[in-house]
């Protein structure tokens, strides 16, 4: 587990680190791969770690590739936070085509660029950034193997009782955005089998940083006596940290056809547990409103775990990280996760 609180006062640089911390088994995948890495949507939320890691893990694996992370960078301390990482930072619209025409080729492609928030309001918007872009993307990656970012959203709801939704399972979720999120993997595929190009569809659910995710929404309510609804009563959740060298981990697990891969935690966390764990951490007693419905989103992740192996942090040192992140008012990113939300409205 990873200092990224130092007494009581927060410690960004502790956390950057430990989000960016390459696991023993990231850092042999970047020795056996040979060539370039580019990750497109490089600015997003998970983009910067991500590119941290792959930079440190080559960098361990005695590899001197360049790591490239593109995006629009409408803040320019994304680009230059890069540039200090050893990554190099490429400016691009991906939804204009001759300007990802000239992005440089590399072997390997991770694909995290899309939009999610404000759907309701512009839905062509998501489906633009969701199915046009990768068509773009796969049309110049062509020759590349791509690890393609999805959601476990593309599942329709399971019953609690259930193991959750399987790779094999039929898709077919609520909402614009995750049928969007369908429309994404269906282009790529399609340009898989026509180009040949090896993908795999890394199907993430709720990645974990201290300043957003699942963990920080509950705690966040319970620390300010906030109203905590149960009604989507269980989620699936992993350290980003986790998630981020899974990524790396399945750039040689790329096929044609893709193969699907659920990338999250194994417990199925409740909740209503979780807001009255938080309550005694912070010792607030939680508001909890609503019933747990029959259904939620939950996800079979023995998959992943039986191809990739275990996780490094564990759902308690999450828990527990987060509470003092919180007693330390550590800053949140400000961007909700919505996983309340049943009817795939964001």
């Amino acid at each position: 587990m990873s200092n990224a609180l130092n007494g009581s006062a927060v410690d960004h640089e502790a956390l950057e680190e430990w989000l960016s911390r390459p696991t023993d088994a990231a850092v042999e995948v970047c020795r056996r791969l040979e060539g370039d890495i580019i990750l497109l949507g490089a600015g997003g939320k998970m983009g910067l770690s991500l590119a941290r890691m792959i930079r440190r893990a080559s960098d361990q694996a005695g590899s001197r590739r360049r790591v490239i992370g593109v995006s629009r960078f409408t803040s320019p301390h994304t680009a230059h936070e890069l540039r200090l990482a050893g990554v190099e930072p490429v400016a691009c619209d991906l939804m204009d085509r001759e300007a990802v025409r000239r992005l440089p080729q590399a072997p390997h492609v991770i694909f995290m660029a899309g939009h999610k928030f404000g759907t309701s309001e512009v839905p062509e918007l998501t489906w633009v950034a969701n199915t046009l872009v990768p068509a773009i993307v796969a049309e110049h990656f062509a020759r590349s193997h791509i690890v393609v970012f999805s959601t476990a959203c593309v599942y329709p709801l399971t019953p609690v009782t259930s193991a959750g939704s399987c790779e094999d399972d039929a898709l077919g979720p609520p909402g614009e955005y995750a049928s969007s999120c369908v429309g994404r993997e269906r282009i790529f595929t399609h340009f898989s089998k026509h180009h040949g190009t090896r993908m795999l569809m890394y199907r993430l659910s709720y990645a974990i940083d201290l300043r957003y995710g699942v963990l920080h929404d509950v705690a966040w309510k319970v620390a300010r006596g906030q109203p905590v609804d149960v009604t989507m009563g269980y989620a699936n959740v992993i350290w980003q940290g986790d998630a981020n060298a899974r990524a790396v981990q399945c750039l040689e697990y790329a096929t044609v056809p893709p193969v699907a891969l659920n990338v999250t935690g194994l417990e199925r966390v409740s909740i209503r547990q979780l807001a009255h764990r938080f309550g005694g951490l912070l010792g607030r007693d939680p508001v909890i409103v609503g019933e747990e419905a029959a259904t939620a989103w939950l996800f079979d992740a023995r998959r992943s775990f039986d191809l990739l192996g275990p996780v490094s942090v564990t759902l308690d040192e999450m828990i527990e990280a987060m509470a003092g992140w919180v007693k330390a008012d550590g800053p949140s990113l400000g961007k909700p996760t919505h996983f309340e939300t049943r009817d795939g409205q964001f």
